[in-house]
C-alpha cells in the first residue's frame, strides 16, 4: 500500500491546519511545462528535498516534515482541451508547509514559503495562512490602536501625523522649529523622515531632548499631546543601542525602516521591555517586494500581516490618491491585514501617506474609516501660510468630515483649509474630485 502520508501532495482536507502553514501563489509557465507534476517537486525542495532523491529523506522524515501540494488550481480552468493559441498556462498553487520546520519566526518562514522558489520564473506569493499556534509565539503590537489612542487621549477621529520635511540635511536647532509649529497646528503624531537617522549633523540625542521639551511646551500651551517617532535605523546592535538611548532620554515612540533593517529587529524592539513606547513601522524597501506582478510577496504581506505579527503599533504604506502608483483595492487590503482580527494580536494603525493633502481626507476615511493615522510632510510644511496653518487645515478637514460637511462648506468657516483647498486643487492628476 502507498504511503501517502509521506508523499509532497494531499487533499485540502487532509491535512491539520494547525500544524501547518500555508502558502498560496499565483504562477504562469508556458504550456509544455506540467505544472500538476513540477508543483510537488518545489514543494520537496521547500521542505525536506533537492532535485535528486537523496538517501538521508527517509519516509519518516517525508512523513513528519514535507510540504504537501494541497491545490493546483488553473485560470481559465481548462477540462478537456488546452486550445493551441495559449502560449502560457496561469495556476494558483496552495502549499502547506509543516510549522515544526521552521517555529515561531519570520526569518525561517520567509526563507521556507518564499526561498529558493522565489527564482523559479513567473512566480509570486499571494497569501500566508498562519495556524493559531505560530502567531501565538508572537506579541505583535505593543500598543496598537487602542494603546496609542489611550496615549494621546484621542477617541474616535484619526490622528494626524506629520512627516518633518525637508527630509535631511538639517541640524536639530532647524528640526526643532519644524516640530515645533506641526504640533502647534495639531498633529498628533510627528516623524522624521525614514531617511534622517542617526546623522552626524542630526543626531538622535540632539534631537530627542530639543524635540520632547517643545512638545512639553506646547502641551502646555494646547492641551494635547505630541509622539515624537524618532528614527532609530541603524546596523546591528546599534539599532537597540538607538532605541533605548532615545527613551532614556525621555522619546515617547520611535520609528525603524524595518524591511531594511530585517524583521527580526522590529521584533526585537517591540518585545524589549524597556522599550516601552510605540513603534512606527516605515514600508521604504517594499517595492522591491510586491510591486512586480509575477515576482515577490504580496502587498498585505509586506506592510500589513507580517510587520503585525513582529510588532508594529503603526505601518506607513502608500495612499492611492497621493504621489504613489497603487491600486485602491490593494491600498485597502493592507489595512485589512493590519486592523481585521487575527487571533491575539492587536490592530496595527493603518497609516496612508505619500503626498496626501487636506482635500483627499474625505476619500482616505470613506475608504479605511476614522481608525487611522493620516500622514502628510509637504501638505503640511508647503502650506502658504506655514506648518502651524499646514497642520490646522488637516485637522479641519478631519472634523469636517466628521461632522458629514463638505470641505468646501468647511472652508468658508476655515481660513487655513480654503488655502489648502485652492493651492492643491488635484496634485497629482487624479481627479480628486471630492
Amino acid at each position: 500500500m502507498q504511503d501517502v502520508e509521506s508523499l509532497p501532495i494531499a487533499l485540502p482536507d487532509g491535512v491539520d491546519y494547525e500544524e501547518y502553514v500555508i502558502g498560496t501563489y499565483l504562477v504562469s509557465f508556458p504550456k509544455a511545462i506540467p505544472v500538476p507534476q513540477l508543483a510537488p517537486a518545489l514543494a520537496i525542495e521547500q521542505s525536506t528535498g533537492t532535485w535528486v532523491p537523496v538517501p538521508g529523506e527517509t519516509p519518516e522524515v517525508r512523513r513528519k516534515h514535507v510540504a504537501k501540494v494541497i491545490g493546483v488550481y488553473e485560470v481559465p480552468d481548462y477540462e478537456w482541451m488546452v486550445p493551441p493559441e495559449v502560449g502560457e498556462r496561469r495556476y494558483i498553487i496552495q502549499v502547506a508547509f509543516p510549522e515544526i520546520n521552521f517555529g515561531e519566526q519570520i526569518p525561517m518562514l520567509l526563507t521556507t514559503v518564499v526561498g529558493n522558489i522565489s527564482m523559479a520564473g513567473r512566480l509570486k506569493v499571494l497569501d500566508i495562512r498562519f495556524p493559531k499556534k505560530y502567531v501565538a509565539g508572537f506579541q505583535g503590537p505593543k500598543f496598537g490602536i487602542p494603546g496609542i489612542r489611550k496615549l494621546l487621549g484621542v477617541q474616535g477621529r484619526p490622528l494626524l501625523n506629520n512627516m518633518i520635511k525637508p527630509c535631511t540635511g538639517y541640524p536639530p536647532e532647524v528640526g526643532v522649529e519644524l516640530f515645533r509649529a506641526a504640533a502647534l497646528g495639531g498633529c498628533d503624531i510627528i516623524k522624521d523622515d525614514e531617511l534622517l537617522a542617526n546623522a552626524s549633523f542630526c543626531q538622535i540625542e540632539a534631537r530627542v531632548k530639543l524635540y520632547m521639551e517643545a512638545e512639553r511646551q506646547v502641551y502646555e500651551e494646547t492641551g494635547e499631546h505630541t509622539l515624537y517617532t524618532v528614527n532609530v535605523t541603524d546596523e546591528v546592535p546599534k539599532v537597540f543601542e538607538n532605541a533605548r538611548r532615545a527613551v532614556e532620554l525621555g522619546c515617547n515612540a520611535i520609528m525603524v525602516n524595518y524591511l531594511a533593517t530585517g524583521f527580526p529587529v522590529l521584533r526585537t524592539l517591540a518585545e524589549d521591555p524597556a522599550i516601552n513606547v510605540p513603534i512606527l513601522a516605515h514600508m521604504d524597501v517594499a517595492g522591491a517586494l510586491y510591486a512586480a506582478e509575477w515576482h515577490g510577496i504580496s502587498s498585505h504581506l509586506v506592510m500589513g500581516k507580517l510587520p503585525r505579527l513582529a510588532g508594529a503599533d503603526i505601518e506607513v504604506f502608500p495612499a492611492p490618491y497621493g504621489k504613489a502608483p497603487v491600486l485602491p483595492e490593494k491600498f485597502q487590503r493592507v489595512a485589512q491585514n493590519l486592523t481585521f482580527p487575527l487571533y491575539q494580536l492587536k490592530p496595527t494603525f493603518p497609516m496612508p501617506s505619500g503626498g496626501i493633502t487636506p482635500k483627499m481626507v474625505p476619500q482616505v476615511m470613506r475608504d479605511l474609516g476614522p481608525d487611522i493615522v493620516i500622514g502628510s510632510g509637504g501638505g503640511i510644511h508647503a502650506h502658504p501660510q506655514g506648518p502651524v496653518a499646514g497642520a490646522k487645515a488637516f485637522r479641519q478637514a478631519i472634523q469636517a468630515t466628521m461632522e458629514g460637511r463638505s470641505l468646501e462648506d468647511a472652508a468658508k468657516e476655515y481660513p487655513e483649509l480654503k488655502v489648502a483647498l485652492e493651492t492643491w486643487v488635484d496634485p497629482f492628476g487624479k481627479g480628486l474630485g471630492m
